[in-house]
């Protein structure tokens, strides 16, 4: 009985709670220092792209958090989607680049940062005032199958 080993699915759902768990724990409440709000730690900006406006009702919902995240995944993808192509299985700085942490460094740093970073070769970095780099993020991120996200310029929460 002792002896089973479970192996977890490294599929989109294993994706966004092991971003969350970096973000903020999994807590949907949390503020940062910085201002940076809820459970993926959005910044007002990027809450403004999807009409979202009322801070303290995103921090009170879910569900809505969920749907911010697959939306961002979603716009992401597709303004990335010519680097992935490119990029995916090439090594810089030592990283495996695979779609997953592209896009889990595109939550970080922003989809330009993401695409300085590629084209560049990994020179030029980004990190977060934490300290989380671009590099961090692709590893810790890598190898998750991300395929249902769908490319979307418009996607809507």
């Amino acid at each position: 009985m002792g002896n089973d080993i479970f192996y977890l699915k490294r599929d989109f759902i294993a994706f966004k709670e092991a971003v969350a768990f970096k973000e903020s724990q999994g807590k949907y409440e949390v503020v940062n220092t910085l201002g940076y709000l809820g459970k993926y730690q959005f910044g007002r900006t990027t809450l403004h792209r999807f009409d979202i406006y009322n801070t303290q009702e995103f921090l009170r919902d879910p569900v809505l958090q969920e749907k911010a995240f697959v939306a961002l995944c979603k716009v992401n993808k597709w303004i990335l989607r010519k680097d992935i192509k490119r990029s995916v299985g090439k090594t810089i700085n030592g990283i495996k680049v695979t779609e997953s942490g592209i896009l889990a460094a595109a939550h970080l740093s922003g989809a330009g940062n993401v695409k300085k970073f590629l084209r560049s070769n990994g020179s030029q970095s980004f990190s977060d005032a934490y300290g989380s780099s671009i590099k961090s993020y692709m590893k810790k991120f890598g190898n998750y199958n991300v395929s249902n996200i769908l490319a979307d310029q418009k996607a809507k929460v």
